[in-house]
């Protein structure tokens, strides 16, 4: 190919982020106490990750090189992803939770503008933008999920705790009524009849 691509900046900037994104993921990762949260998080690091790849290849595909460029928000990046902080913190801190936009309009709304994109470029870009509209979707029904949690954990001013044991008491005690009318029925049934 001999004239330079236009989007070819595109690919790399995609490329570049994709491929930062699947490293802190990875650290969050490794420091997560929630199964559930870990789950959603590989699940986004694979795709970060094979997208990073994905588009690397296809500039070298091109005839081009990745151009790595030096990354100064790495080392906050990695240092959130390794913290004590919550997962809703992070969540937060990363604002995962904003790129779903629903029906309204994202960053990916004009990565099409150019008309120049070839075919095999079209399909891969198309394919990443299906992906991590899928990703932020997913993303944002974790997100909601850790601030219910959260807000269960918040409510009444710390008492939750203690709303939870009254609830649990009174199932208690609800099984202790049960098994004590169960008690007298089958008493009364084993008495001897009387004459």
């Amino acid at each position: 190919m001999s004239d330079k691509p236009s989007y070819l900046g595109l690919l790399n900037a995609v490329s570049l982020a994709e491929s930062a994104a699947c490293e802190y993921l990875h650290a969050w990762i490794e420091v997560t106490p929630s199964a559930d949260v870990a789950a959603v998080l590989r699940t986004v690091a694979a795709r970060e990750g094979e997208h990073g790849a994905a588009f690397a290849k296809r500039i070298n595909e091109l005839g081009y090189e990745l151009r790595v460029k030096d990354d100064p928000g790495r080392a906050k990046r990695m240092k959130i992803a390794k913290s004590s902080k919550s997962d809703l913190e992070k969540m937060e801190a990363f604002e995962l939770h904003k790129i779903d936009t629903g029906n309204k309009p994202d960053i990916f709304d004009k990565f099409f503008a150019d008309h120049s994109i070839d075919i095999r470029t079209g399909e891969l870009l198309g394919r990443y933008i299906a992906e991590e509209r899928d990703t932020g979707r997913l993303l944002r029904s974790c997100y909601e999920q850790l601030k219910a949690a959260a807000g269960d954990d918040a409510d009444a001013g710390g008492s939750v705790g203690d709303d939870r044991l009254d609830v649990i008491e009174s199932k208690v005690d609800a099984v202790c009524r049960a098994v004590e009318e169960l008690r007298q029925i089958v008493c009364a049934q084993s008495m001897p009849a009387a004459s």
